[in-house]
């Protein structure tokens, strides 16, 4: 036996070899032949060329890329990591080789390919790095610094605190951890799940691999060998949420074009050289781009140059010298540019883990993205930490642009990671301050760690069983202000006073089968459009021409939205009559009201998951939930009530028999449209039914040998 390919009945890949090395490049090739097109999309978007057959909609994130120097980095990163551990560069690279050995193979059963024009290129063994990169170098929102830094030059320094919250561009998940003397087998239970864009192909694969060494089950992202964020080996089990760090800085700089190129003023006053070279990114059905790359001593130019920032850019908001001759632009500082290091020396020991120690050796290799991890052992070993790299600065860095051309924002080494323990056998984690906050500045809203910890605590005993009834809750406890203002409303009009009395008997669940959660977001969606368009905020309406991909962090009604619970409740919102706003909303929602009786939330809350390229064919589905619910379905209230983003994944970890182990993704195992994998598992999601763990290979279907 070299290496074996199984399948179970939901097409989940189970992989079998003599040694790791095999092991890594079964995982590759089969990842290549379920999801080749998705491994592409991915790496030509690693490498900032994805233009060049989807044309010019690509075009600001290939941009974005080149500038960040992401392909650049993840060539660097590969390279110390076979300096400094071979053993692991190895591994990649016979994954890469099984990626390269299934693409054609792969590509053949993908239509995409025809469709967009593509031929399956070739991957390098930093490929994986890349694609690593490219999915989290937005993930811990640091453009949210420019949002700070509107507010500020607007409104001041104390309206920062209105708006902190959950941002429209970061992702959460929900995390729980259940000790054994609050299962009834005696053994931890680990659940969760991980909320990000909803892709198809989804960005977690479901995969088993099996060597002598290990037995692992988990989720995998495609495009990177082993098991990082979710995993089984049958004696421990570990899983993550985003800690909401903050590990990436932007800088204010100096620049100026000299006979030999571009120089960078620094925080000792002196003019420094700035690497800088141009690229040509191609755009399918358009001229070439050409894109100047510049990266000083703090890290990439992503905004602006040496004639300065964009156009309708007012220049510092915290009083830097007004009238300095020389112009501004933005630069990037992020730890895998400045280490060289990805984290990926973890993924190894972390297969190879046993014990929750195990574990907690193996994270300690963790650089990006910073995380909370849970893990329990079969011998009652537990684990609450937070892992990842973030850097020692000035508080000042954390929260908005620092100028590079003064001292005290450089970086002064590494924080040691905060660890946690449970409370009554109970650690739930969904993003709000906790373990984190010494590492972060926003954090989502307590609401779906509360409402985890006040289910768990309904009963003394918990099962592997009983935990999808906590994935699918949907109290909403963010509604809360904006139904007391409703409630202190009087003189409405018949119409309006009776979706008063709805909303105020509603049980504040936002199923999709219910007509007063829908008639709630229409209402919350006219409060937010109201107040995003009240003259106090009008200079926030219109951002400056920041880069595309940014811009999502700085769009006023988005903001509001997220933030409605905050703005609500303010003690004074700049003169805004609030109570004023909810009655005008409710008026408006009921002049409609008869165009719209007997529509459920499901009828607009709808999966809209993102694809390289639109499938007109597509369905979606209604969804319950929503934004602050455990089951977190977001849409964007006051702009649209589909759903991008929510759970991209299900599970639940049972330390007592891994085979009492569950699990879904929203749509199937295998990528290929057609294939009756392709979305066999989202009638389980949509209703919160999960996929059993199989480990045992005698109950599965031998596919191939590999």
């Amino acid at each position: 036996m070299t290496g074996e390919i199984y399948r179970d009945a939901w097409g989940i890949p189970h992989l079998r070899a003599d040694d790791v090395t095999e092991l890594a490049r079964a995982q590759g090739r089969v990842t290549a032949l379920d999801r080749a097109w998705q491994l592409e999309v991915e790496r030509h978007r690693a490498q900032g060329t994805s233009a060049s057959f989807l044309g010019a909609e690509a075009l600001p994130w290939d941009r974005f890329v080149r500038r960040v120097r992401l392909d650049d980095t993840a060539r660097r990163c590969f390279a110390e990591l076979e300096r400094r551990d071979p053993s692991t560069a190895g591994w990649v690279r016979a994954y890469v080789d099984g990626v390269n050995e299934g693409l054609a193979e792969g590509a053949r059963r993908s239509p995409e390919f025809a469709r967009a024009g593509l031929a399956p290129g070739r991957w390098e063994p930093w490929t994986p790095l890349g694609v690593w990169l490219g999915i989290h170098i937005l993930f811990a929102g640091f453009p949210a610094k420019l949002w700070r830094e509107q507010v500020v030059r607007h409104l001041g320094a104390d309206a920062v605190g209105l708006f902190a919250t959950d941002g429209p561009g970061t992702s959460g998940s929900n995390g729980w951890l259940v000790s054994g003397e609050r299962t009834v087998t005696g053994h931890a239970i680990i659940a969760g799940d991980p909320h990000r864009f909803i892709e198809e192909p989804g960005v977690y694969q479901q995969i088993h691999l099996s060597c002598p060494e290990f037995d692992v089950v988990g989720l995998a992202v495609p495009g990177v060998p082993g098991i990082a964020h979710f995993g089984h080996t049958g004696t421990v089990a570990w899983a993550i949420t985003n800690a909401m760090a903050d590990y990436q800085d932007l800088y204010r700089e100096r620049l100026r074009r000299t006979g030999a190129g571009v120089e960078a003023l620094g925080p000792d006053g002196v003019w420094r050289r700035a690497t800088r070279h141009t690229e040509v990114v191609e755009v399918a059905g358009e001229e070439p781009v050409e894109v100047e790359v510049i990266e000083t001593e703090r890290g990439p130019v992503i905004i602006g140059g040496p004639e300065g920032l964009p156009e309708g850019h007012e220049g510092p908001a915290d009083g830097l010298q007004e009238g300095f001759p020389i112009p501004l632009a933005v630069a990037l500082r992020y730890p895998p540019r400045v280490t060289a290091d990805l984290g990926f020396s973890a993924l190894l020991p972390l297969l190879r883990a046993r014990r929750v120690a195990d574990v907690d050796r193996a994270v300690d290799l963790w650089a990006e993205p910073v995380n909370v991890v849970q893990a329990a052992d079969t011998e009652g070993g537990l684990l609450h930490r937070v892992a990842g790299r973030v850097p020692v600065r000035s508080a000042a860095n954390r929260t908005r642009l620092v100028p590079a051309w003064e001292p005290g924002h450089d970086w002064q080494g590494w924080h040691e990671t905060p660890r946690g323990g449970l409370a009554d056998g109970i650690a739930a984690m969904a993003n709000q301050r906790g373990l984190a906050t010494p590492l972060g500045v926003e954090f989502a809203p307590p609401h779906r760690a509360d409402r985890i910890t006040e289910l768990l605590g309904e009963r003394a005993r918990w099962s592997a069983a009983d935990m999808p009834a906590i994935h699918m809750d949907t109290r909403l406890a963010s509604a809360e202000p904006l139904l007391d203002l409703l409630s202190s409303l009087d003189t409405l009009t018949p119409e309006a006073a009776r979706i008063r009395r709805t909303l105020l008997a509603w049980d504040r669940r936002m199923d999709a089968s219910s007509e007063a959660a829908a008639l709630y977001a229409k209402v919350r969606g006219a409060v937010v459009r109201r107040l995003a368009a009240h003259p106090a905020f009008a200079a926030l309406s219109s951002p400056p021409a920041y880069p595309e991909v940014l811009l999502p962090w700085l769009a006023l009604l988005p903001r509001v939205g997220f933030a409605l619970e905050h703005l609500l409740r303010a003690e004074d919102l700049y003169g805004i009559d609030r109570a004023e706003a909810v009655r005008a909303a409710v008026e408006e929602v009921a002049a409609e009201q008869p165009t719209a009786t007997g529509r459920t939330w499901g009828d607009t809350h709808r999966l809209a998951p993102w694809r390289a390229l639109p499938d007109p064919s597509y369905d979606a589905p209604g969804l319950s939930g929503d934004h602050d619910c455990v089951l977190c379905t977001s849409a964007v209230p006051g702009l649209t009530d589909l759903s991008v983003r929510g759970p991209a994944a299900r599970y639940v970890w049972d330390l007592a028999d891994r085979e009492a182990s569950r699990w879904v993704v929203p749509l199937g195992a295998c990528g290929v449209p057609g294939s009756p994998h392709h979305r066999d598992q989202l009638p389980l999601w949509l209703g919160g039914e999960l996929v059993p763990v199989l480990t045992d290979f005698t109950d599965l279907e031998k596919e191939s040998d590999v």
